[in-house]
């Protein structure tokens, strides 16, 4: 089970959001505005294994505590919750670090396989949970797919939902060119046709992991006018 952060001003939905997780065998923190809710997180994370988040919240918005959350350093999993059910939002909330997303009025049901699904990635302690998913060798660098990490001759690194969605993307597709609509239709879930750069940015930060020399990179390469492709 985990410890959620659940950053929330409706008193009755965040009471109900308490209630459910709890029965779920969750320990569960409440933050009603986003200086809270910042507050608690940079505190050392406060040792969250997971934040359900509102994006119209008193005093900070919820994509200003995505960003600065993020801007820390702060890796964990974030389900942003939007009463806008506006491809824009949702593609903010991504470009933010956003994990997934739920538009309200939701399903108690689907927010709980969320919540699970999220958790997931924070349940390892070193040793590999059972998976059919073989570790794969990118250069001089080890993705463990299913322990979100990479591990690197300079240390281990985290490895984010995002980015091993996308790892895994290119991967399974390894040597051909995959187009930006088609990693933003896997790994997002968005439209292939959203105007967004957050492949790209993704892109960049993996580049940093794995490339000796990002601005030269030799195994996540620009294919022009089309995609990227992976080269191992």
């Amino acid at each position: 089970m985990g410890r959620i952060l659940v950053v929330e001003d409706e008193a009755h939905l965040a009471e109900g959001l308490h209630f459910n997780l709890e029965a779920e065998g969750h320990e569960v923190v409440i933050a009603s505005d986003g200086p809270t809710a910042l507050e608690r997180l940079l505190a050392g994370g406060g040792g969250f294994d997971l934040v359900l988040l509102d994006l119209m919240l008193p005093g900070l918005s919820g994509f200003e505590v995505l960003r600065r959350m993020r801007a820390a350093g702060i890796l964990v999993p974030v389900l942003v919750l939007t009463a806008k059910d506006e491809t824009a939002d949702r593609v903010r909330g991504i470009e933010e670090g956003a994990d997934d997303y739920l538009t309200k009025p939701f399903h108690l049901d689907e927010l709980l396989v969320r919540v699970r699904g999220l958790l997931r990635r924070r349940r390892w302690d070193g040793a590999a949970e059972p998976t059919a998913t073989e570790p794969l060798q990118i250069g001089t660098a080890t993705v463990h797919f299913d322990r979100f990490e990479l591990e690197t001759p300079q240390g281990r690194i985290r490895l984010t939902t995002r980015e091993v969605g996308l790892l895994r993307a290119l991967a399974d597709r390894e040597g051909d060119a995959v187009t930006r609509g088609e990693l933003l239709e896997a790994v997002w879930g968005l439209r292939p046709d959203t105007n967004t750069r957050v492949v790209d940015s993704f892109v960049v930060r993996l580049r940093r992991y794995l490339e000796p020399d990002p601005s030269r990179p030799r195994h996540i390469v620009s294919v022009r006018g089309h995609g990227y492709k992976l080269v191992l």
